[in-house]
C-alpha cells in the first residue's frame, strides 16, 4: 500500500487578500508536495499530494504558521483519489458569491514596509502610504465585496506599472494586496493651515504646542505634544473634555517602558498587529503633562499604526496625545468634506491625505489582566474579526443606548461592529443606522429576527421596532451581558452570572444593576441583587454622584444622618433630595451595583458631579489602597437573595469619622463588594448546584474589584468566566443579545 495520498483541503476564515495562497504554495515547497491552491466565494480551496506524514504536517503548519493577517476559523481535509502530480500552483479564483468571504480587520504597518519606509534607496522611502499583503488599511476602505481594488477606497488610484508588477507576482509579498501603492501612483498628503512640507511642518506645529488634527486609518485624531501642559489643557478647553483621560503614542518600546510598567504580557498587546491602546500602570515621575491623564494611575499608550504616525513621531523625538478627533459626546470625525467645520474650533491645521475612510472606526483600547488580554473598547484592529457561535437564522443585534455596538450574526459567525458609542444624538445614530446597512451588504445578512433591549426608550430598541417585516426578540440587558460573557469563553452554562454595571431595564420593569442569575443562552433567573435604593432626580443623579450619597446615607442612618463632607457640600438641596427619595418622586428604586460605587465615591469625597460616564467610579479605584486587605462586612439573606449595600455604607461611615485614611477606607469598600460577591455565589452554589461564575457588567472594568473577586471565587473552589475578546460593558450587548435571541430560535 502506497505511503502517497491526495486531500481536498477547505480553510474557513480571514483567508483572502492576506496572502494566504502565496503562503500555501511556500508550504508545499518546503514539504515537497505537489497540488494546487485556490480562492472561491467561501474561502480558500486546496488538493495537496504527498506522502502522508507530510501531508499531516502541512496541514497542522498551515493552522499554526498563517500569514500575519490570517484569521484561521477552520481547516477541514478529506482524502480523494491520487494523481500522481508534480508541482503546486496557483489556480484562478472560482466565481460565487463573494459576500460570504472575510474581510480583514485593518493592521499595524509590519516591518518590511518599515525597512522601506526608513531606506532612502528605496522607491517608498518616507512615503507614508506604504503597506503590503501583511499590513495596511482593509475594513475602514472598504466599500464592498467581492474585496479587491474597485470594491474599495483605493479605486481612484490606478496602479503604476511597478506596483501592478508586484501585485500579479505570486512571489512578491504585495500579491493582491488591494492598497498596494508608491508616491508615483497612490495618495498624497497636505496641510491645510500651515505651509511647508506636511509632515515636516506638522512636526513644527507640534513642537509650538499646537493643536493638529491628523487623519488615521479610521478617522482624524487630535494630536499635541504629551509633554506640554499648555497644550493639553488648551486641547481639554477646545474639546470640551474636562478630565477624561487622553491616549498617549510612543515611537517604540522604550518609550513606552519610560512612561509605563511594560512586562511580557504588555509587551505583547503594545506591539500586536492591531496596535490598540494599553491602559497600563503609569511610572512615577512620567513625562507627561499632567493634564494628560489627571488623577489617574494609569495611561493609555499606543504602539504607531501607519507609516505616517511612524513619520511623526520619529520627527518629534516625544510621545503625543492622540486622541479622537471630535467634541466631546460626538463619534469620531472621518470625512474629508465635514473635518474642517466639526473640527475647526479645535485644530489649528489639518494633516490630511486623499484616500477616503468608507466606516469610521475609534482606537481599541485593552488592558492586561491575569496574564491575558481584556477588551474595553473593540473596534479598529479587530472588527469585523467574526465570534465563533450557531445562528440557524439571520439576527441583527442592535445593543445598548450607551457604548453602543451591534452584531450581525448567522450560520457559525456573529460580526460585532466597531465601537458606535452613545446614542444621544444625531451623528452617533446615524452612524448607527449606517454602519448596520453597510455590514448588511459586506457579509450578506438579511435578518428576520431582531434581538433588541427591553428599555422602551433606548434609541437602538426604538430602531429595532420601526424594522419591518421581521420577527423581534427583547433581551434583558442583565441577560445579554452573561450570554457575552459565555460566547466570550465558548460554554452554553449555566452559569451563576454577576452582571454589575450602572443600569438596565427589569424584566418588573425597575432599573437592575447589581444582579445575580442563574442563566444559560436561552433563559435565566433571578436569584439574587443588591438591596434597591432610591434613585432621586432619575437621570439627574447618573450625573450628580451625590445624590446617590443622599439616598444611601438616608437609608442607612436616616434622620442621623453625620455632619459628613458631602451633606455640608451639598447642603442646600440635600433635604429635597431626601425628600424625593421619601416620596418616590422622580426616584425609581435600582439595584445598581454602579450607583453604589457612585455613592461611596461621593461620600468620600471624589467627584459629587461627573463630567464622564463611570467618573466616580474610576476614581474611587484609583483613590484605593491597593495594598488595604480590611473588609467590610454587607449582610446576605433572602430568597432571592438581597446584598445590603447600606452595610458597607455605614461602614465607610463609621471609619470615617474614626479617621481611617480614604485610601484605606476605598480599599476596604472594594474589599467588601467582592467578598459579598463571592458569599452570595456561595449560598446560590447550595442552592443550584452551579459552580461556575461569569463575571460581566461595566463594573468589572474596575480592576482592583475584578482581581479581588475572582480570587475570592477561586478560593471558594469557582470556576470563573471573564472576558477577553468582548467588553464586559455595554460595548459587548449586542453579543449577548444575538446568542440569546439564537438559543431562542432553536
Amino acid at each position: 500500500m502506497s505511503d502517497s495520498v491526495r486531500v481536498a483541503v477547505r480553510v474557513d476564515g480571514v483567508v483572502q487578500g492576506v496572502g494566504f495562497r502565496p503562503f500555501v504554495q511556500t508550504l508545499a515547497g518546503r514539504f515537497g508536495l505537489a497540488g494546487h491552491v485556490g480562492n472561491d466565494a467561501a474561502g480558500v480551496f486546496a488538493e495537496i499530494e504527498g506522502g502522508r506524514q507530510a501531508v499531516a504536517d502541512f496541514l497542522v503548519a498551515m493552522r499554526e504558521q498563517a500569514p500575519r493577517l490570517a484569521v484561521v476559523e477552520r481547516v477541514s481535509a478529506r482524502e480523494i483519489t491520487r494523481l500522481g502530480e508534480t508541482g503546486f500552483r496557483i489556480v484562478p479564483s472560482l466565481p460565487g458569491d463573494g459576500a460570504r468571504t472575510l474581510v480583514s480587520a485593518d493592521s499595524a504597518t509590519c516591518e518590511d514596509c518599515l525597512r522601506e519606509l526608513r531606506d532612502p534607496g528605496d522607491r517608498r522611502f518616507r512615503y507614508p502610504f506604504v503597506n503590503c499583503t501583511n499590513c495596511g488599511p482593509r475594513f475602514t476602505i472598504v466599500e464592498s465585496v467581492p474585496y479587491d481594488r474597485p470594491s474599495t477606497t483605493m479605486a481612484p488610484f490606478p496602479m503604476c506599472e511597478d506596483c501592478a508588477r508586484e501585485y500579479h507576482d505570486p512571489a512578491d509579498r504585495r500579491f493582491h494586496a488591494q492598497p498596494v501603492c508608491c508616491p508615483a501612483c497612490g495618495p498624497t498628503l497636505r496641510l491645510l493651515g500651515a505651509a511647508g512640507e506636511p509632515i515636516s511642518s506638522t512636526v513644527d506645529m507640534l513642537r509650538a504646542g499646537q493643536v493638529v488634527a491628523v487623519k488615521g486609518l479610521g478617522g482624524y485624531h487630535l494630536a499635541v505634544d504629551a509633554t506640554n501642559e499648555a497644550a493639553a489643557r488648551r486641547l481639554r478647553s477646545r474639546k470640551h473634555r474636562e478630565d477624561k483621560p487622553f491616549a498617549v503614542m510612543v515611537p517604540d518600546l522604550a518609550a513606552a517602558a519610560a512612561l509605563c510598567e511594560v512586562d511580557a504580557l504588555a509587551e505583547r498587546l503594545l506591539t500586536d498587529r492591531r496596535r490598540p491602546i494599553v491602559l497600563l500602570p503609569r511610572r512615577p515621575g512620567a513625562d507627561v503633562a499632567d493634564s494628560v491623564a489627571p488623577g489617574n494611575r494609569r495611561l493609555g499608550v499606543m504602539l504607531p499604526f501607519t507609516p505616517l504616525h511612524h513619520l511623526l513621531l520619529a520627527g518629534i523625538s516625544r510621545p503625543i496625545v492622540l486622541t479622537s478627533g471630535n467634541v466631546s459626546d460626538e463619534p469620531i470625525a472621518y470625512r474629508d468634506d465635514e473635518v474642517r467645520a466639526r473640527l475647526g474650533r479645535i485644530a489649528d491645521a489639518f494633516l490630511v491625505h486623499d484616500r477616503a475612510i468608507h466606516i469610521r472606526t475609534d482606537d481599541s483600547v485593552v488592558r492586561p489582566f491575569r496574564a491575558r488580554r481584556q477588551l474595553m473598547r473593540r473596534s479598529r484592529g479587530f472588527v469585523p474579526e467574526p465570534v465563533r457561535g450557531e445562528f440557524p437564522r439571520h439576527i441583527l443585534a442592535c445593543g445598548a443606548e450607551l457604548k453602543n455596538t451591534f452584531c450581525l450574526a448567522k450560520d457559525r459567525r456573529a460580526f460585532l461592529s466597531h465601537h458606535i458609542g452613545d446614542l444621544e444624538n444625531y451623528e452617533t445614530l446615524r452612524s448607527f443606522t449606517e454602519g448596520i446597512e453597510h455590514f448588511q451588504r459586506l457579509f450578506d445578512v438579511h435578518p428576520a429576527l431582531v434581538a433588541h433591549d427591553l428599555h422602551p426608550e433606548y434609541l437602538s430598541t426604538k430602531y429595532a421596532l420601526e424594522r419591518d417585516g421581521v420577527e423581534l426578540a427583547g433581551v434583558q440587558h442583565h441577560h445579554a451581558h452573561i450570554a457575552s460573557c459565555l460566547a466570550d469563553n465558548g460554554e452554553d452554562g449555566p452559569v451563576l452570572g454577576v452582571a454589575f454595571d450602572g443600569l438596565g431595564y427589569g424584566t418588573d420593569g425597575t432599573i437592575w444593576g447589581g444582579e445575580f442569575l442563574l442563566a444559560g443562552r436561552a433563559e435565566f433567573t433571578r436569584v439574587g441583587h443588591l438591596a434597591p435604593v432610591p434613585m432621586p432626580g432619575g437621570t439627574a443623579a447618573i450625573k450628580q454622584p451625590w445624590r446617590m450619597a443622599a439616598a444611601y446615607l438616608d437609608a442607612a442612618c436616616g434622620a442621623r444622618v453625620p455632619g459628613l463632607d458631602v451633606v455640608r457640600r451639598n447642603e442646600s438641596r440635600w433635604t429635597s433630595v431626601v425628600s424625593l427619595a421619601h416620596r418616590s418622586v422622580n426616584a425609581p428604586p435600582t439595584s445598581s451595583a454602579g450607583r453604589l460605587f457612585d455613592a461611596a465615591a461621593a461620600i468620600l469625597g471624589t467627584r459629587d458631579v461627573i463630567t464622564y460616564e463611570g467618573q466616580a467610579a474610576i476614581e474611587l479605584e484609583q483613590l484605593a489602597d491597593p495594598a488595604e486587605h480590611g473588609t467590610y462586612p454587607a449582610t446576605i439573606v433572602g430568597t432571592p437573595l438581597t446584598i445590603a449595600g447600606t452595610d458597607l455604607v455605614l461602614s465607610i461611615v463609621d471609619d470615617l469619622r474614626a479617621g481611617v485614611p480614604v485610601p484605606v477606607i476605598a480599599g476596604r469598600f472594594h474589599n467588601g463588594v467582592a467578598a459579598a460577591i463571592a458569599r452570595a455565589c456561595a449560598v446560590l452554589r447550595e442552592r443550584t448546584g452551579v459552580a461556575t461564575v461569569a463575571l460581566s457588567g461595566g463594573v468589572f472594568q474596575n480592576l482592583l474589584l475584578l482581581e479581588r473577586a475572582v480570587a475570592k471565587l477561586e478560593r471558594a473552589g469557582f470556576r470563573v468566566l471573564t472576558h477577553s475578546r468582548v467588553p464586559a460593558n455595554d460595548g459587548g450587548i449586542s453579543l449577548g443579545q444575538a446568542v440569546v435571541a439564537a438559543a431562542r430560535d432553536r
